[in-house]
């Protein structure tokens, strides 16, 4: 093994970071360098990402990383999956659209007339979520969109576009699409051709740790990296989070919590049964050819958007005391479906539970710590379900449960979801997507070798853990 530093950029829902891994002598350790914001803005025609500006911050967040590691090795991108940017002789048509935009559900309709769910899922193998690829596009042939774009890229991919002029589609971000066949893994032409996606917008295919090559003259003059190239990951954040998931053991149940929790189990082959599509699992590529068999639960989202609703008013919310008020809640609270698409839009988060409670004749939590508790419960019953379902449906026989990311810090959470899945939860590593992020770039370029089970070896040596039994 060799030593070196590669840059991580870890873009999320409500926010990106560039995190440096350095790898010396078989060791990791991470350095964050650059934090900032990345929020939707709504204009008149719908909700969109300010991907320029994120753009801007991505490239300073780098610079800061050349000034701190000059020797810099190799930069790779993960964010969140399913949302593109149509572009026309590598020029971008307009701000990609947020996929909490209500275009996709007249786009839903026009799809399932054409080919219907049950025929979807044995094609793609994914969770019927709106807000998919396929009923983007959809949306967008809809509004004569297409018609103007040769190619589109999702977030990663464009990024990556931007620092090297090389537009390719990572396959594990792909795999979001909807339109990449679930079995061979590659782009699903046929079905593009019917729902009238043309084919020429798809891009080639590349896995995780490729390197699509050194920076453009452009993104040289903004980071300084001259020695660095740009190393494909897996760019769907949750792929490079599983990559992490500090265990060799694969009766294993892995939850990636933050915006979203993705709840579920590492396969060699997908599930794609009726039963599985009914329950509402989907098959996502993983690294290495693996298959991320998980159900999306609408997670921390809940929280995060009621804090932001009680900030409105200018008023300083301490997330921190709240949580500890939470703990104090005695007595049961009322529970409520945190699967419910109810809860997919931003604004008025705690209005919507409370009327999710009105509308059944149910008690509504009285309190913002009983608000908070009643969500942490209900998205720990929600784990519970989920990781039973997973492993009857995939036959892994769970006797663990990593919990990674964000929410692994939330100690409230963490000790109920142990009550509730009544299995062992292991908490941590809390930057478990840029870590992943970082050992595929490392093993891209010899920093470290080995199967991926070597690489979570790796980070179970690097990376402390806290254990939550049941009670």
């Amino acid at each position: 093994m060799a030593s070196g530093t590669v840059a991580a950029v870890d873009l999320g829902a409500t926010s990106g970071r560039v995190i440096l891994g350095h790898l010396d002598d078989g060791a990791l350790r991470l350095e964050e360098v650059a934090r900032f914001a990345n929020a939707p803005v709504r204009t008149p025609d719908g909700l969109h990402w300010s991907v320029t500006e994120l753009y801007r911050d991505v490239v300073e967040g780098l610079a800061e990383g050349v000034r701190r590691s000059p020797g810099l090795v190799s930069i790779g991108i993960d964010s969140w999956a399913v949302d593109y940017a149509l572009l026309r002789e590598g020029r971008m048509l307009g701000e990609p659209y947020s996929y909490r935009d209500e275009r996709n559900l007249a786009a839903v309709e026009a799809v399932h007339a054409r080919a219907t769910a049950s025929e979807l899922y044995a094609r793609n193998g994914l969770q019927h979520l709106p807000f998919n690829t396929l009923f983007q596009l959809t949306a967008d042939r809809l509004a004569g969109a297409l018609a103007q774009a040769d190619s589109f890229l999702l977030i990663p991919d464009l990024l990556a576009f931007w620092l090297t002029g090389r537009s390719v589609a990572e396959r594990t971000n792909a795999s979001t699409t909807g339109l990449v066949e679930v079995t061979s893994g590659e782009w699903d032409t046929a079905l593009m051709e019917r729902l009238g996606i043309p084919t020429r917008l798809a891009r080639g295919l590349v896995e995780p740790g490729t390197v699509l090559g050194p920076l453009l003259p452009s993104a040289l003059r903004g980071t300084g990296a001259t020695d660095a190239v740009v190393t494909a990951v897996g760019s769907h954040d949750t792929a490079s989070a599983v990559v992490a998931v500090p265990s060799t053991d694969r009766e294993i149940a892995y939850i990636s919590c933050g915006t979203w929790s993705l709840v579920g189990v590492e396969l060699d082959r997908p599930v794609v049964t009726e039963a599985a599509r009914e329950a509402g699992f989907t098959n996502e590529g993983g690294v290495d050819g693996r298959v991320r068999f998980l159900h999306n639960v609408m997670g921390l989202w809940l929280l995060s958007e009621s804090v932001r609703e009680w900030e409105k008013t200018g008023e300083h919310v301490d997330l921190g005391a709240l949580l500890a008020a939470a703990e104090q809640v005695t007595g049961e609270v009322p529970v409520f479906d945190a699967d419910d698409p109810v809860f997919l839009a931003p604004g008025g988060m705690p209005e919507r539970i409370a009327a999710w409670f009105g509308e059944r004749g149910l008690r509504a939590p009285g309190t913002r710590p009983e608000l908070v508790r009643s969500i942490l419960v209900s998205l720990a019953e929600a784990y519970a379900r989920t990781i039973r379902t997973a492993s009857e449906l995939s036959g892994v026989p769970v006797r663990t449960v990593h919990l990674v990311g964000g929410g692994s810090q939330n100690a409230l959470l963490c000790r109920l979801t142990a009550e509730a899945t009544g299995l062992p939860i292991v908490a941590g590593p809390v930057e478990a997507t840029a870590i992943g992020n970082v050992l595929v770039q490392a093993r891209g370029h010899g920093l470290v070798t080995g199967s991926l089970e070597d690489l979570r070896a790796l980070v179970a040596r690097s990376f402390p853990v806290t254990r939550y039994e049941q009670r």
